[in-house]
């Protein structure tokens, strides 16, 4: 039996153990596409592979069966049954014509017993299999997160888009009617190039947020005032097909601050967005602003069911949700990381009886101390 001298399981063996081995083992022969044991099967013994090729297989769900591994001459299989006497956890099939050496189980402890050397083998090529079988699961999971992450990352996309690619649809059937005149289809082309302006800016955050680094930034001396007045009245427009209504508590003051409009117009519209959607029934929201001669902050308050404890403080974290259907909280991890490449700081609260405050703030040049 020159295939179990040559096993790697059993080339720690001395001479007489081998001789020993050999008078209990059973030459088994089947054919391809035969079945060696069953899952449920008792554990009776070991196989070693002397010619052919066996499939070890395992059911995965109630119909989906999944290959673990895929033997020639001198491998063996059904080790298990040897250490744990329990049933066969898989099933061992001929690939093709297959004869195989079969040991039984008291044979094998007997062997064991007597053998250090095979006893060490045995646990080693078991302790290998495991590492192997590990190695493959983990990069099983791995993909599946991969996927996963990839899948959750589309819908966020499609999500977050749907707004702007509502409104240029819109505009374009005003544009495109019989009776639109030159006014409307100067105000449908002046919103669709807002709009795919918006939608290339989201686009560039959502790629420099995957890229994990700093993201750029061109400052740019702006009046806050100027720069909230006329985004809270295209924000005013674009919700109030959802029965939104949104207010202005007081004015935003008047202070010079250096921003990225574009990349902070994301901000307001994705908290307002996110408003809306925790309000599929419609209500208010509203904005406050404070200012002093450090920053200003700026508030803004829905009246919805508020902030579930359980998210709250994991809300800023990638594909936290907080009760949107499509949303996968991508959108709110982008509007940190913009609040901080302003050097500002972003919160959220939630008090009993009222809904989310999410509050931001940005730093005041200091030669506004005398303008506030």
């Amino acid at each position: 039996m020159v295939v179990l001298k040559t096993s790697k399981l059993f080339s720690g063996m001395l001479a007489a153990e081998c001789q020993a081995l050999e008078q209990t083992a059973q030459l088994r022969s089947y054919a391809a596409g035969k079945n060696i044991f069953q899952e449920g099967d008792p554990g009776d013994g070991l196989y070693t592979i002397f010619e052919g090729r066996v499939q070890i297989t395992c059911l995965v769900g109630r119909d989906q069966r999944r290959v673990l591994s895929r033997l020639g001459a001198g491998d063996f299989f059904g080790e298990m049954a040897v250490l744990d006497d329990q049933p066969r956890s898989a099933t061992a099939t001929a690939e093709k014509d297959s004869k195989v050496y079969f040991i039984a189980r008291e044979d094998m402890l007997k062997i064991l017993s007597r053998s250090p050397g095979l006893a060490v083998g045995l646990v080693r090529e078991f302790s290998t299999r495991m590492r192997e079988f590990n190695h493959c699961y983990t990069e099983e999971v791995l993909q599946a997160e991969r996927l996963t992450l990839v899948g959750r990352f589309a819908r966020s996309i499609v999500h977050d888009f749907k707004n702007p690619l509502n409104i240029i649809g819109i505009s374009a059937e005003m544009a495109a009617m019989d009776g639109a005149t030159a006014e409307m289809r100067r105000a449908a082309r002046d919103r669709i190039e807002k709009q795919i302006d918006r939608l290339s800016n989201m686009i560039n955050e959502l790629l420099e947020f995957t890229r994990g680094s700093s993201s750029s930034i061109v400052f740019a001396q702006t009046d806050y005032a100027d720069f909230v007045k006329p985004l809270v009245e295209e924000m005013k427009e674009e919700i109030a097909a959802k029965n939104v209504m949104l207010e202005l508590e007081n004015q935003p003051p008047p202070v010079d601050v250096l921003i990225d409009p574009k990349r902070l117009t994301h901000v307001f519209f994705n908290i307002v967005h996110n408003a809306c959607d925790a309000m599929p029934g419609g209500g208010r929201i509203i904005c406050r602003f404070i200012g002093n001669e450090k920053e200003v902050v700026t508030e803004i308050e829905d009246t919805g069911q508020g902030i579930p404890p359980e998210i709250a403080p994991r809300l800023f974290e990638a594909f936290a949700t907080f009760g949107k259907a499509q949303g996968t909280g991508l959108g709110l991890s982008i509007c940190k990381r913009i609040i901080e490449d302003h050097h500002g700081k972003i919160s959220a609260r939630s008090e009993p009886g009222r809904g989310a405050v999410f509050t931001f703030s940005l730093p005041v040049r200091m030669e506004n101390s005398s303008k506030t």
